[in-house]
């Protein structure tokens, strides 16, 4: 199989710019990962080295932060190949003089860097489900010799907590021979196992708190935004030709770290990409669907910090399974994770891991509800949420097509039946149905429940209390969906009262949610307020499900004022730009944040149900399907590389906010991308 390679590109007069706000990711399968710009300075209080996934209550920690690299070639001149911003207002980017390419290859970063006569290469992995990264040099050509030094740095916390929070002071070091192990006051965390790969290296025992260090993108977004790092001391090596180097670190034990050898880490972790990709469906195996494929991976987890979970699963013959909503930050959340199934496993595959999360969610349904998401660090989820439930529909009817697997259908029905009868007679939050009309109303006060779930302190910013238009096309889509289900069963009777119930809200939404005036759909009818014209996405929804509930008279009026009105290069704005409370950009302190989450700020999730809706009005035009996803594909090149952000601002040029790798960005423009093959 041929290399799957992106080269990023940047000119010299720019380069602080585009290595400082490019990153890259790599993940091990467990929730954890390692992270950072290309210019190896920390901006982010999550950037590190190993951010290792560990056993609740512990949940994600901040492991080795940074790593401080010095080549020091024969004639006595130093190049570096990282660099780091203080507090004092000095900044070192060595990357700037020395980096000459990056490129992931295989979905994995590769670094070249040119010190005087001498051409190096950086790679870092991750062994999958390992708390372990390795970190490899490799001297690719040099004039004579090239001594390399590492100094490691740590501020053990978690990866949530501010860079301000103290140090875990004392740090004690213990070695033995090559192996080194670094632990903190306090006992609670496994200690850093550290350990260089190479010929003839050693370890110089030079324990300092370095100069406090400055994190440019955490005193954007209004956080503490300085802290303090430790170093114990450094590594040296030559670096020879044919001779890589490498550093291990892991909190992970001696035994398993001692049974995969670096050299070997490389190709072990590249044969399971191979497979990845030949899992996928055909047209997901070459360019950037491929390169789509192995980032949909950083995704899917075996969460193995919840160790009950994990206990119940393997004792009912199964295995726990769950999506990441999005790095840094995100935990599992039911909601991305029903809507980015379809893209992330169903798309690339990976039909067993599909199955898994469902039943894995399927057995935290309490009250009806599947749960909103799992906070770092705790086996319970929160249920604040009135849409994730009817996401499970779709995608368990999403999967059920692409497998066929009837097996897992029967096990979740149940359930189904379950959600059903919590949803008619009313269950948490004031979610429930209308009897007069048989819409689904929801809404609680200090509670957002549906995707526009932006909440500062106490001011939920888009409450949206009421009938919501996307909560009702779910329901009906759900309705539609449990009685085919219950029919293919002989469950006639069961299935006609569904099918009823299915009919009355088919026929009030269209009564209640047309908005005559504007052309297009009410985005909250017997809303708080009355009814609510915001010209939103969410309308979408009423055509592009399986089971659209809008009347076919109306769809192509629908597309066409999304299209006019939120449609952009990178995804569909959250608010027309018409509307008094739209915000142009997503940044500034939290709060300013949360004031523009929905209210204009692009979502790249969103393309997957505009193209959907595409092809519902206009059949056959994958030409002009494929075309919405142009400025998708080009920015692979930039913030999170390699995978899609978040979100973005409204207006050009649609600079990428959030997260810089979100599940259903990823998983809606790998779909679609599939979907739209010619």
């Amino acid at each position: 199989m041929d290399t799957l390679t992106r080269r990023i590109h940047w000119e010299a007069a720019d380069a602080a710019d585009a290595l400082l706000t490019r990153e890259w990711l790599v993940t091990n399968g467990l929730g954890g990962y390692a992270t950072g710009t290309l210019a190896g300075v920390a901006t982010r209080r999550y950037h590190g080295l190993l951010v290792a996934a560990l056993p609740n209550p512990l949940g994600r920690t901040v492991m080795l932060n940074h790593l401080s690299e010095r080549v020091r070639l024969a004639d006595g001149s130093v190049g570096w190949l990282a660099g780091e911003e203080r507090a004092d207002g000095a900044l070192e980017l060595g990357a700037a003089q020395t980096l000459t390419g990056f490129r992931l290859e295989t979905g994995l970063p590769v670094w070249e860097y040119r010190v005087g006569g001498a051409r190096i290469e950086k790679r870092v992995l991750m062994p999958y489900r390992q708390n372990t990264v390795f970190v490899r040099y490799r001297l690719l050509e040099a004039e004579g010799p090239v001594r390399l030094n590492l100094r490691p740095a740590v501020h053990f916390r978690p990866h949530e907590a501010p860079v301000s929070q103290p140090l875990a002071e004392p740090y004690v070091l213990r070695a033995v021979g090559e192996r080194l192990e670094l632990s903190a006051a306090g006992g609670a965390l496994p200690p850093l196992r550290l350990r260089l790969d190479a010929a003839g290296g050693a370890f110089t025992l030079d324990g300092r708190r370095l100069p406090e260090l400055l994190y440019r993108v955490e005193e954007s977004r209004g956080y503490e935004h300085s802290g303090d790092l430790w170093s114990p001391g450094y590594f040296r090596a030559d670096l020879a030709p044919g001779a890589d180097v490498t550093l291990v670190a892991s909190t992970e034990e001696w035994d398993t770290l001692l049974a995969l050898a670096p050299e070997d880490a490389p190709r072990l972790e590249g044969e399971r990409r191979e497979r990845l990709l030949a899992l996928a469906v055909p047209a997901a195996r070459s360019g950037p669907a491929a390169e789509l494929v192995l980032a949909a991976d950083q995704f899917i987890v075996t969460p193995g910090y919840r160790t009950p979970d994990a206990a119940r699963a393997r004792a009912a013959g199964d295995e726990v399974r769950t999506v990441i909503a999005g790095y840094h930050w995100f935990t599992d959340w039911g909601r991305d994770t029903m809507i980015a199934l379809e893209g992330l496993t169903l798309t690339t595959g990976r039909h067993r891991e599909a199955a898994y999360i469902l039943r894995t969610f399927g057995h935290y349904v309490r009250d009806g509800l599947l749960p909103n998401m799992f906070p770092d660090g705790s086996s319970e989820g929160v249920y604040h949420t009135a849409d994730a439930t009817l996401w499970f529909f779709h995608a368990l009817d999403r999967y059920v097509q692409a497998t066929g697997d009837q097996g897992t259908l029967d096990r979740l029905l149940p359930t189904l039946r379950e959600i059903l009868d919590r949803h008619l007679e009313g269950t948490r939050f004031g979610i429930g149905v209308d009897p007069a009309d048989g819409l689904l109303r929801q809404g609680e006060e200090g509670y957002q429940l549906t995707w526009m779930d932006a909440k500062c302190g106490d001011w939920v910013v888009t409450p949206r209390r009421g009938k919501a238009v996307e909560i009702n096309a779910l329901w009906y889509n759900a309705l539609c969906l449990l009685d085919g289900w219950l029919r293919v069963r002989g469950e006639y009777d069961a299935a006609a009262r569904i099918a009823e119930r299915a009919q009355q809200v088919y026929a009030s939404f269209n009564r209640r949610f047309w908005y005559a005036e504007g052309g297009y759909l009410y985005d909250v009818v017997d809303g708080e307020a009355g009814d609510d014209a915001a010209c939103r996405p969410n309308q979408l929804f009423a055509l592009s499900l399986r089971n659209p509930v809008l009347a076919r008279e109306h769809w192509v009026q629908v597309l066409a004022v999304v299209r006019a009105r939120l449609l952009t290069p990178v995804g569909l704005r959250s608010l027309s730009t018409e509307h008094p409370d739209y915000k142009p950009t997503y940044r500034g302190d939290l709060r300013t944040r949360d004031a523009a989450y929905h209210q204009g700020t692009v979502w790249a999730w969103l393309i997957g149900p505009f193209v959907d809706a595409w092809l519902k009005v206009h059949p056959g035009d994958r030409a002009g399907a494929r075309a919405l996803l142009d400025g998708l594909v080009a920015h692979l090149d930039d913030f999170g590389v390699g995978s899609v952000a978040e979100v973005f601002d409204a207006e050009p040029p649609f600079t990428p906010r959030g997260c810089i790798a979100q599940a259903w960005s990823v998983a809606e423009l790998l779909r679609c991308l599939v979907l739209t093959e010619r």
